[in-house]
């Protein structure tokens, strides 16, 4: 508990898990965004104009604690990582800093008028700043996950003087996991916001069936979710087959396989022992495993057994964050399913058992994607950059007491800051969405315009 590099992996991991919560939702809540002012600017239908005031309050909070996080974390590699930043400085310093210029300063540059500009400015410039936010975001995704990726399956460099130094620019972003990674995370993006935009929506029709707000909101996340989950199910096998080929211990450890064998189960439940080298109660598919490993019945799968011990990850955490990950998919696959069945008998909006299935679901997407990105991290060990360096020869010489000290202090002082910003959105997202846009007290009801509410007082009165 007290070795400097397991305290300096342990104060990562709990920054990083909490960071890459806030992009992953902001990333599909942007685009989001825009959608609904595209909509609204073509329909001028004031449903889609209350919409996007009220998501763009929550989208505000959870952006702004996504880059505070987001500054924290790029700290630590000249704190706890010392070797490491020196090693890939020639590397992934260019390619932050490409994160920086084209995706932060597009996003910082239109947010204001993306959030206050929507009275001060005409509808197309206000529109075009939300659509620039968008593209940021995306574009920040694009670097992070290229810097992340090259971590991962390092190519277009050479070392000299015991530093990474780059040769082709095109290898370095482009390497050989980026396009997978970038696909998944993306869809996962765009997956974890439509299940929290569906259960918002499934909450307030839970409420009251009649909220037209609420149905257009839940009926567009359902859309999503039923075209989005078995595509993300595509790419995440895709992912696996390119994992498979330049990270086979990864995958031996994901799938509980400690014997290379051709025709190999699928586990669907055990627990791999690394001390006894075996997965313990385990529940097989014969020949299952090698089917979808190498879509061939008879595939060979290669065993941790294969790797020397100091080369193997950690297989009982990375079985279970992959299967959790999997597991929720599988779930947000069948949501998509059961909707596109209510909305077809025309009880999208009375199916009280939908409703509940989605609001439980709303958290899902943050879940799989901290399992997913537990399952990636923890699976590259104990390589901090695969097969060059190790997360042992990247730490700094710093006291064990001074990280305690500073994870201590994380962690007390996010469970305050992200405790209450968390708490305001939940409280955000409680409010009737109706009311987003109702400058004299109108209510939007299901099949029509905006009409007023006598309940209401108008400005007037």
């Amino acid at each position: 508990m007290f070795d400097p590099d397991i305290l300096a992996r342990v104060q990562f991991a709990f920054t990083i898990s909490l960071h890459i919560i806030f992009p992953s939702f902001t990333i599909g809540l942007a685009s989001f965004l825009f959608v609904l002012e595209a909509l609204w600017l073509r329909t001028r239908d004031d449903a889609y104009l209350a919409l996007y005031k009220f998501w763009l309050k929550i989208f505000a909070l959870a952006f702004g604690m996504g880059v505070v996080s987001g500054i924290v974390m790029s700290y630590q590699f000249g704190t706890n990582w010392g070797p490491f930043s020196e090693f890939t400085g020639g590397v992934l310093g260019p390619l932050l800093a490409y994160e920086v210029l084209s995706a932060f300063f597009l996003e910082a540059g239109f947010l204001g008028i993306m959030l206050f500009g929507l009275n001060r400015v005409g509808p197309k410039l206000h529109f075009t700043a939300t659509t620039m936010v968008a593209i940021g975001t995306l574009f920040s995704a694009f670097w992070i996950l290229s810097a992340n990726s090259w971590m991962q399956t390092p190519t277009g460099h050479i070392i000299e003087n015991g530093r990474a130094v780059v040769q082709s620019w095109w290898d370095v972003i482009f390497n050989p996991s980026f396009p997978y990674r970038l696909v998944h995370m993306v869809l996962a993006a765009f997956l974890t916001t439509a299940l929290v935009v569906g259960a918002v929506g499934a909450w307030h029709l839970l409420r009251d069936r009649e909220n037209r707000a609420a149905r257009i909101m839940f009926s567009m996340a359902m859309w999503m979710a039923a075209i989005v989950a078995p595509i993300q199910i595509v790419a995440g096998d895709m992912h696996g087959l390119n994992t498979l080929e330049h990270q086979p211990a990864k995958v031996a450890a994901m799938e509980g396989h400690f014997e290379t064998q051709n025709g190999a189960p699928l586990i669907l439940f055990g627990w791999p022992d690394m001390a006894a080298e075996e997965t313990k109660y385990a529940i097989e598919i014969p020949k299952l495993g090698s089917m979808i490993l190498t879509h061939d019945w008879d595939g060979r799968i290669t065993g941790l057994k294969d790797f020397s011990p100091e080369d193997r990850p950690n297989a009982t955490i990375v079985f279970w964050t992959f299967r959790i990950m999997v597991g929720l998919g599988v779930l947000m696959a069948l949501l998509g399913i059961v909707s596109l069945f209510a909305r077809w008998r025309k009880s999208l909006y009375s199916c009280t058992w939908l409703h509940r299935f989605a609001l439980i679901m709303g958290p899902s997407g943050f879940i799989a994607i901290l399992a997913g990105w537990f399952t990636t991290e923890i699976g590259r060990q104990p390589w901090v950059v695969y097969g060059l360096m190790r997360t042992s020869e990247a730490g700094s010489p710093v006291a064990p007491a001074a990280i305690a000290g500073s994870l201590a202090a994380f962690v007390i002082v996010y469970a305050i800051v992200f405790g209450v910003g968390t708490a305001y959105i939940i409280r955000a997202m409680n409010k009737d969405p109706r009311f987003a846009h109702s400058p004299k007290g109108e209510v939007l009801r299901a099949g029509s315009r905006p009409v007023a509410d006598p309940t209401i007082p108008t400005a007037g009165e």
